[in-house]
């Protein structure tokens, strides 16, 4: 009898123990609230269109953002990237959030496009070596687009930006540590300057 009642106690706990367990895996959706933003809130990625009607320059499969520039939009534009060498934004791992402490080059990037009216730039965004080179590929789109959008906030017109990802196949460090991977996560910018 007492072996009944104690199988019959621990029968129940199991079945409760799993109800329980299992309950956890399938919650309740949660409603946002109105003007929220949802995700993880240290990537956020870039926001809604800038220009009403940009809706239709979106290609298939492109993020819904900021329209791209055409493809060639520059092709013949000399490049130079040593004049915002200085200006190369660096991300944290797995991240595409451009840190507050790398704003002031995005800054400093769009009052030379300010004064320089003719030019155009060109991002470029760049990973470690961790990860698949197609999740590579699309972080890096991310980042230049990341990059992209704050320099449109500084009032640069989108059709001045162009962006790149090259995932991890340009690395600027190539050791396999903290100290490379860290100069590896980055936004570069290359000057376009019209064909003369």
């Amino acid at each position: 009898m007492k072996l009944t009642r104690f199988t019959n106690l621990m029968a129940l706990g199991l079945v409760l123990t799993v109800a329980v367990v299992g309950c956890k895996k399938h919650p309740q959706s949660v409603t946002p609230l109105p003007g929220s933003r949802t995700g993880n809130p240290v990537d956020v990625g870039p926001g809604g269109i800038i220009n009403p009607g940009a809706e239709s320059m979106v290609k298939p499969g492109e993020p819904v953002g900021i329209a791209s520039n055409p493809a060639g939009s520059h092709q013949g534009w000399a490049e130079n990237a040593a004049v915002f060498k200085s200006d190369t934004v660096y991300f944290a791992f797995d991240s595409s959030a451009v840190k507050a402490s790398e704003k002031s080059k995005v800054a400093a990037v769009a009052d030379y496009l300010k004064a320089n009216f003719a030019e155009a730039v060109r991002i470029e965004g760049n990973c470690d070596e961790r990860g698949t080179a197609e999740y590579n590929r699309a972080l890096g789109e991310r980042r230049a687009l990341a990059l992209r959008e704050d320099l449109i906030k500084l009032g640069i017109d989108a059709g001045r930006t162009d962006t790149i990802s090259y995932g991890f196949d340009r690395p600027v460090e190539t050791g396999h540590n903290e100290a490379a991977w860290s100069k590896n996560r980055r936004g570069n910018f290359v000057l376009l300057s019209p064909p003369k």
